[in-house]
């Protein structure tokens, strides 16, 4: 249980590190332009990744079943991001 404790530490601590890359990118330059909500909607969409494949990782057993999950984790993940950043769907959500 030791390490499920560790991996969930690392996630929660990984969010704001990863996030610290585009805040540190505006520094420099004015082709990265978050707002406040985008560093929340960014934070919120990689918790609830982070959060569930620690259920995952928790729960289901079988390695196959586990990298399975998380390669849709991760598809799910990098759609919805491309939805927000560009529109690749045409949503109200959709970016620029």
């Amino acid at each position: 249980m030791i390490t499920a404790n560790k991996r969930l530490i690392y996630i929660l601590l990984g969010i704001p590190l990863l996030l610290l890359i585009p805040l540190i990118a505006m520094q420099f330059t004015s082709e990265v332009n978050w707002k406040g909500f985008d560093f929340v909607a960014a934070a919120v969409i990689l918790l609830v990744v982070g959060l569930s494949m620690e259920f995952v990782l928790r729960t289901v057993k079988q390695p196959r079943h586990r990298i399975l999950v998380a390669i849709g984790f991760l598809v799910l993940l990098l759609l919805i991001w491309a939805e927000l950043a560009v529109g690749i769907f045409g949503t109200p959500f959709a970016g620029s």
